[in-house]
């Protein structure tokens, strides 16, 4: 016999010689912060917003609403009028309306400010999930406080 000739015993050890070798991830571990998104389910720009949340690791759930209930909703959790978008998140206990970037969230998250959470108002080009950041126009992430009022929390320039 050859000593060249791969034996199907030879693969099985090999591969788990190799795989031995490997950094091991927990489920934990690989994945992302758990978000729950409130959205009209044929919205697009919303599924754009998710596709990138997705892309970053977030482990997305997605629930289908509509018209009043969805304005029901961002009311009873402390999203003003003036705040308001398309789609409502909640991440570990913050509201998120609206496109908000990745990076926004992840700090949120990390600095836990005493606040209901984020709003992109209205829907403006080039933020996240409506068209690209390239030609984007210039928009303001806003920090929503727990008596209502808000302030600013980031700021995005025209590209």
């Amino acid at each position: 016999m050859n000593q060249d000739t791969l034996t199907r015993r030879g693969l099985l050890i090999g591969s788990a010689a190799l795989l031995a070798g490997l950094p091991r991830q927990s489920p934990a571990q690989s994945a992302g912060p758990a978000i729950h998104v409130m959205k009209d389910p044929n919205c697009g720009c919303c599924s754009a917003w998710i596709e990138i949340l997705q892309r970053e690791r977030f482990t997305v759930t997605t629930e289908a609403s509509m018209g009043t209930l969805l304005m029901r909703y961002k009311s009873e959790n402390g999203i003003p009028q003036e705040m308001t978008s398309c789609h409502t998140a909640n991440v570990d206990g913050y509201m998120i309306e609206g496109h908000v970037p990745v990076a926004d969230i992840r700090r949120l998250l990390d600095e836990r400010p005493e606040a209901v959470g984020l709003a992109v108002p209205g829907m403006p080009y080039g933020s996240p999930g409506m068209g690209p950041e390239s030609e984007r126009e210039a928009y303001d992430v806003f920090l929503i406080r727990r008596d209502g009022s808000t302030g600013l929390f980031s700021r995005y320039p025209a590209a």
